[in-house]
Formats: C-alpha cells, structure tokens, sequence
C-alpha cells in the first residue's frame, strides 16, 4: 500500500504545470490576461518593456525586453527555457499581444516613418518571437496573435494599423495551416474597441467598448475552446462582418470622410 501510494505521488509530481506567455503584459488586455492566468493556476511568463510594471503584477515571473530588438528576445526566450525546465512547467500557450496604434493624419502627406514604425511594432515584431518562442511550445500548445476588428472594414487614418493587422490575419492563416502537422494549434484575436492606455488616446466614438477584464475573460474562455478565429463584442464585430458584404462604393460613401 505504501508503494502504491508513493507511485501516485511521484506520477502527481512529474505532471508538468502549465505555463503561458504574454508579450505586452504591463497594461490594457496584457495586463488583464496576465492577472486571469494566474487565477487559473497558470504559470504566467508577462513579458514587457517596463520591467517596473512587470514587478507589480501578482504571481508573474516577469520577463523584460523589447519586441523590436532580437537580441533581447532571443536572451528572454532562454531564460524562459531554463525558467521552465527548473520548474517543470510546459509551454501551452504564447499569446504575442504586444502592439501600437498610429494613424496617418493627412494622405497627401503620407509618414513613411509611422508606417514603417506600426508595422515592425505589429508585424516584424511577431517574427522575431515566434522565431525564439515558438519551438518552446509543447505539444497541443496553442499560438494566439493580437490583430483587430478593424480588418474587417477600411477606417479613415487606418492605413498603417489596419494593414499592420490584416498581415497578422494572414500569418496566423497560413502558420495554422503549417503548424497543424506539429499539434500546435494558431488563433487570431479580433476585438472591438476594448478600454485601454492605448484606446484612451482616441479622440473618437468608440461604440459598445468593453472593459480590459471583459476582454481577457472572453479570450481565456475562446482559447479553452482551441477556437481558430476570436472576435468580440460580437454585437459589434458581427456588425463590421455584414457590412464588409456591401458593394465596396457604398462602403466608400458610408466611411470616407467628409472634406468641408
């Protein structure tokens, strides 16, 4: 009896905790996800450039650097690997959340340089994590990418942000495609207007925004459910969804600004 209950020890001790990754965890959704996770039992890695912030959270272990420099990725990720293996943790999931948001004021004087900046933040930035991470996700580990509701309709001033996520959609489309024979699964995240530091700087009406926690809570709950595509609120992403059907010239009239 002794021996059978010693082996049911040690079979409950070799059972590896699980553990996600969260870039842009110091704040808005990041932040919300990091918190969730760790109330689920999870080993949270909150990856972000305010090592401060990063500090703060409750049951984190904070990783610091910067997604738009290689070198500091590539050091995190194998502090991440030696962090995993000392407590025997596996990889399940890596939520790349991470992002900025700029707009192009005047067409006629198109910034390059913004644009250059809101794709290497949103995009450039995915590669180099998922080039480091990414063969740290276990078996029936999951891949989440953070794009947008806004790729489902043009906006006015949207050009470098909504081209930035519609080449997230893309990247998780086709890396689902060919993660699929290695039992890693890909989602994408759509939200609407969810209220954080980063939405605070609009100077717009953001109609049916929801709280950073609300959005976190429905991401948790989608990806349990392995789903491929995550949009939300869904009274207004279905909304975007019907509209994108419509003859593109009636698209054009609805959404083109106005010149007084």
């Amino acid at each position: 009896m002794e021996q059978a209950n010693s082996h049911q020890g040690n079979l409950h001790q070799s059972v590896a905790r699980p553990a996600v990754l969260i870039t842009g965890a110091s704040s808005g959704i990041g932040l919300a996800l990091a918190m969730l996770y760790v109330e689920k039992g999870y080993m949270v890695f909150a990856c972000g450039r305010n090592e401060q912030r990063l500090n703060a959270i409750s049951g984190v272990v904070p990783l610091a650097f910067d997604i738009n420099v290689k070198e500091q990725i590539q050091t995190a990720a194998q502090t991440l690997s030696d962090k995993l293996a000392a407590s025997n943790a596996k990889l399940q999931l890596v939520i790349l959340n991470a992002g900025s948001c700029e707009y192009i004021e005047n067409p006629l004087r198109f910034d390059g340089a913004l644009f250059e900046r809101v794709i290497q933040t949103n995009v450039i930035s995915m590669g180099y994590c998922l080039e480091h991470f990414l063969p740290l996700v276990a078996i029936n580990g999951r891949v989440a990418l953070m794009s947008s509701s806004a790729t489902y309709l043009p906006f006015p001033k949207a050009e470098a942000y909504g081209a930035s996520k519609a080449a997230v959609n893309y990247l998780a489309s086709s890396l689902r495609l060919d993660l699929k024979a290695f039992g890693i699964g890909v989602s994408v995240i759509c939200p609407g207007f969810v209220k954080t530091p980063l939405t605070d700087k609009n100077d717009f009406a953001m109609p049916m925004q929801i709280t950073a926690e609300k959005a976190a809570i429905t991401i948790f709950t989608e990806l349990k459910k392995a789903k491929d595509e995550i949009h939300f609120p869904k009274r207004f992403t279905l909304l975007l969804k019907g509209l994108s059907c419509l003859p593109s010239a009636l698209i054009n009239k609805i959404l083109a600004p106005k010149i007084s």
